[in-house]
């Protein structure tokens, strides 16, 4: 017994020294030895059903709009000083930073013939500004107007083949509905976010003279300005303006332009080359219990006309100092901010009809609203 187990491992010895010198020398020598693992089985989607929008994705209405929204890039050149050149200037202040500036941005293609609707304050005062569409195509774009007022500019670019948004309905938008939110937040290239509306007719926010947000959380940054609010049809409902940030980026607090505004906005720049907005040629304020008592109004509810500029369309219509207008037509009137947006939006030479509660009760009065001054003063 014990020679047997002395010839097995002195065999086992050579066959594994014999395995590993032909391993080493001539591994091709065993490539027929080994036994191919077995296969693992795997199961796996047929590509119809891969290829299928998963419930509750919102990649067809990002498909239909992302190609309409555009980056834009402007830059702007340093202007001198009166006294760049001056040598004494120049050696106690020192050589003056004439590098152009440059800022991003991002707008909407809202015809074929080229118009893009985007932010005044991405296009102000810049002396170049080039658009940049998702197909990486390249234009210079001509400023064809802007409004201050409203933080919108419209753009002209010359291209065949454009892509263009559909306008959507914002006047029938409800808080809790799906948006989505385009553009090109830090020059990072195009992004989509998703959010609700959070809000709406946000006013009284310092940003615009007009202002009648969409609120939303849908993720909006520094380079968004301009972009699209969309709804999940891919159709347009705003444009992303501006953000609520203590760090400079998203906080879930964004705000939309409707595009109901920047539809009435590029119109009238395109037609008539200004927006046109109706005025009335009142001083509004906020009704408090201190000015009802004052005037001697019981109104629970409007905004009190404090003044009436003489021969204004406000009073040669009636209007009288201590009249609350609680309700311009069909909509009513709670606020400064709501009472500025409805009389701007009345058409010049059209009257409307004015609600107003006075002291005997209350009454109407027809308004033949007037061409909103250009140089703003403090009426409405």
């Amino acid at each position: 017994m014990k020679r047997f187990w002395l010839f097995f491992s002195q065999s086992v010895t050579v066959l594994l020294a014999a395995y590993f010198v032909v391993l080493t020398l001539k591994p091709d020598w065993l490539d027929g030895i080994y036994v191919q693992p077995a296969s693992v089985a795997l199961l796996e989607a047929p590509a119809s059903v891969a290829t299928a929008v998963p419930a509750g994705s919102f990649r067809l209405a990002a498909q239909k709009s992302s190609s309409a929204v555009v980056s834009i890039n402007t830059s702007k050149n340093a202007r001198s000083g009166p006294h760049s050149s001056d040598p004494w200037f120049r050696f106690f202040f020192g050589e003056q930073d004439n590098t152009p500036q440059v800022g991003l941005g991002s707008g909407v293609i809202v015809s074929a013939n080229g118009y893009i609707l985007t932010n005044n304050h991405v296009v102000e005062s810049a002396d170049e500004i080039e658009v940049i569409l998702n197909d990486s195509r390249r234009a210079p774009a001509q400023v064809i107007g802007t409004d201050p007022d409203s933080d919108l500019a419209v753009l002209k670019i010359e291209l065949n083949r454009l892509p263009v948004m559909v306008l959507g309905n914002s006047d029938s938008l409800q808080v809790g509905d799906q948006v989505l939110a385009i553009g090109n937040p830090f020059g990072v290239g195009q992004t989509v976010t998703s959010g609700i509306v959070s809000a709406l007719g946000r006013n009284q926010l310092g940003i615009n003279t007009f202002e009648n947000f969409i609120q939303t959380d849908a993720a909006i940054n520094p380079g968004n300005s301009g972009g699209a609010l969309v709804d999940i049809n891919g159709n347009l409902l705003g444009i992303n303006t501006a953000i609520y940030s203590r760090s400079g980026g998203s906080m879930g607090i964004g705000f939309a332009i409707p595009v109901s505004t920047a539809k009435m906005v590029l119109e009238g720049i395109v037609k008539d080359g200004q927006v046109t907005r109706g005025w009335i040629g009142v001083e509004p304020n906020e009704l408090t219990p201190e000015l009802a008592q004052t005037f001697g109004v019981a109104a629970q509810q409007g905004v009190i006309i404090t003044g009436v500029l003489q021969n204004g369309p406000a009073a040669l219509a009636g209007m009288k100092p201590g009249d609350v207008v609680t309700k311009i037509g069909d909509m009513p009137v709670h606020n400064v901010a709501e009472l500025l947006s409805q009389v701007a939006a009345l058409k010049p030479g059209t009257t409307a009809i004015f609600e107003v509660q006075r002291t005997n009760g209350k009454s109407s009065v027809q308004v033949t609203p007037d061409v909103r001054p250009k140089a703003h003063r403090p009426t409405q």
